[in-house]
This record gives C-alpha cells, sequence and structure tokens, in this order.
C-alpha cells in the first residue's frame, strides 16, 4: 500500500526567502506537506512573515499544518512560553505538594482565552490547510509508562480551577489520588479545550483539517501514562478531529512496539472514520543502519497509514538535539518517502 501525505516539521519561520529554498529541498525528498511548528514568541514576533512563510509553501504545492508548538508547555517541544512567563498564577499544581508547575492549566480562563485567541488569529490570518494538536499532555506523572513499565505517583492538575470543577460535576472534593472520576474529569477536560479550539478554527476556515497527535504508548489494563489522552476512543471519536496521529518511536524499541502502535492506530482511525498519521524520529537518535528508516516507512505504508511524518526537517541538523549523522538521516527519510508516496500524490 502507499501514503498518501509525507512531510517534515519545520523551525524556519523567520524569512520566507529562505524558507522557499527549504520548501524546495522537502519537496525534492517526496514530501508533499510540512508543519510549520509555530512558539509563542514566533506567533507573537515573527508573525507577518508567517503569514508570507504558509503562503511560500503552498505556492510550491506543499500543504500547510500550524503546530501550535510548545505552548503553555501542554504541548510538547522545547520552546519556552510567553504565557507562563506572563503568568505566576494559571498554572497546573502537583496533587500531592500543591506547588504549581511550570505548564499551563488549560482549564483556567486565562489560558483558555489566550489559546483560543491565538487559534483563531491563525485561522484568520495564515493560508494553511490545518492545524496540527503535538502531543498534548498534563504536566505529570512523565512518560515512564513506556520506558519502564510504571508511571508516576503524583499528578496534576489540582488547582483551585479544577477543584472547583471536579466538585461542581461530582459533588464533593477532589481527591489527591487518582480515582476514576479523577481520570475521567482529566480525560475530559483535555479533550474539551482542544474539540473546543477545532471548532472555533472550522468556523472560521471550513475547510481546515484537524491533526491530534497522542503519545504513542500501549496504555494497558495495567499500566496507564495517564497524560490526559491515555483513552484513544476518546480521542478518535472527537467528531472536530479528522486525523488520528500517534507519535514517534525510540529506534531501540522492538519492531513488535512499532507494529503495535501502528496497528492500534489505523485501527482507531478506521472505526471512527479518520486519517491516520505515524510518525519517524529524523532528530536526536539514529537506527544503528539509517536503512531501518526505510524499513520503518515500509512497514508504516503496509499496513495502511495515511500520513507519514518525520521531525524534523533535515534531521534537526544545527541544533543541540540533531541527530549525529543529521543529514545521511534527511537523505534517507527522502529515499523512504519517495517509496511509500503514492505517485498520484506526489508534487511535480
Amino acid at each position: 500500500m502507499s501514503v498518501k501525505e509525507t512531510g517534515v516539521s519545520y523551525y524556519g519561520l523567520s524569512y520566507p526567502e529562505h524558507a522557499e529554498k527549504d520548501f524546495k529541498e522537502m519537496i525534492q525528498h517526496n514530501c508533499n506537506s510540512v508543519i510549520l511548528a509555530l512558539s509563542e514568541f514566533d506567533i507573537d514576533f515573527w508573525f507577518p512573515n508567517i503569514i508570507k512563510i504558509a503562503k511560500t509553501a503552498k505556492d510550491l504545492g506543499l500543504k500547510v499544518y500550524l503546530d501550535t508548538w510548545g505552548i503553555g508547555k501542554w504541548f510538547g517541544g522545547e520552546p519556552p512560553s510567553i504565557f507562563l512567563n506572563n503568568n505566576t498564577r494559571n498554572r497546573q499544581v502537583s496533587a500531592f505538594t500543591d506547588e504549581p508547575l511550570a505548564a499551563a492549566c488549560f482549564n483556567t480562563k486565562a489560558f483558555r482565552d489566550y489559546f483560543y485567541s491565538i487559534c483563531e488569529r491563525l485561522a484568520v490570518e495564515v493560508e494553511a490547510d490545518g492545524f496540527f494538536w503535538d502531543e498534548p499532555h498534563y504536566a505529570l506523572p512523565k512518560s515512564y509508562a513506556s520506558i519502564t513499565g510504571g508511571a508516576g505517583d503524583d499528578w496534576a492538575c489540582r488547582c483551585e480551577v479544577c477543584r472547583k470543577n471536579f466538585e461542581g460535576q461530582y459533588g464533593y472534593e477532589m481527591p489527591r489520588i487518582m480515582t476514576r472520576e479523577v481520570v475521567s474529569f482529566r480525560e475530559n477536560s483535555a479533550l474539551e479545550i482542544l474539540d473546543e479550539a477545532s471548532r472555533r478554527i472550522k468556523a472560521i476556515r471550513p475547510s481546515a483539517r484537524i491533526v491530534c497527535c497522542v503519545h504513542a504508548t500501549i496504555n494497558t489494563y495495567y499500566v496507564k501514562e495517564s497524560r490526559g489522552y491515555d483513552d484513544w476512543n476518546k480521542v478518535g471519536k472527537t467528531s472536530s478531529f479528522d486525523v488520528f496521529s500517534t507519535t514517534i518511536l525510540s529506534y531501540k524499541l522492538p519492531r513488535s512496539y512499532f507494529k503495535e502502535i501502528t496497528q492500534r492506530t489505523v485501527d482507531i482511525s478506521r472505526k471512527y472514520g479518520k486519517e491516520s498519521q505515524r510518525w519517524l524520529m529524523n532528530y536526536y537518535q539514529q537506527p544503528d543502519d539509517v536503512a531501518e528508516i526505510r524499513e520503518i516507512a515500509r512497514l508504516y505504508a503496509d499496513m495502511g497509514v495515511d500520513s507519514l511524518y518525520a521531525w524534523t526537517y533535515r534531521g534537526g541538523y544545527g541544533t543541540v538535539l540533531a541527530a549525529p549523522n543529521a543529514l545521511e538521516m534527511w537523505d534517507m527519510l527522502g529515499e523512504a518517502y519517495g517509496e511509500v508516496l503514492d505517485p498520484k500524490y506526489k508534487i511535480k
């Protein structure tokens, strides 16, 4: 089987004439789409050029998705948060210690207003094909479950707003222990803000496609990460989402794990009438033999994945998270994309 969409994330959001050269290189590497990773600083400082860069990509034939990268440290990503710099409150709070954390609480009105305004501004002014919700998650526990088999005990968020909302729904004080009711409350709250943002975007730009990318963890009966988006059925059936996506996996994990995650991703997508997306690691870590990138891309294609993406452009070359042989990985990714991309979706 062949995939319909191939692409990479991209950080180069300063000058459209430079981005144009990079986009042409992406097309030469058999990409037909790109995710623009937009930090809060980018949106605040470089907004005029974001508009131009998105148009440049579109003019070359690339589909463009906007990634609210690291916003509020609720989404995945390395960039710092302007919202957190400007707010000593409106933060997630540890259930065990009551300490504020370096992550915005997305149940607070202040953060919701901030996030919705960003989404609406982007939807109005930037010519893009869709939005990419990049690994949204509660601050705690961290992602131990996928590596060691046990998640941390502490969790978030138990701030004043979350406690008040919980008590309003259940009629009693929010426990410090993660009960079934707490799990349900967290998951529903986590999806509510993304669903509302997606609906607002589509009200402005009806053709926008919404991709929701969750952590690629088994989340079995025994072990869950409790990141807020662990119930893939809840995520998959959210009507405002168009693509169900699961994030990158370490090359050191067994191929059986790649197969299991991919099968579950495809199954959830088909169950709820979505398209499926899987990710390849193209930064920081590389396989012992870079040809494994081609093998994994073929695996994903053979299993029926619709969209195949890699983080990031040029293997992260020039960043502290660059792969050891970043440009070699980038070239191999291009070869892999060339093999699995359906020719009718290739940019000529």
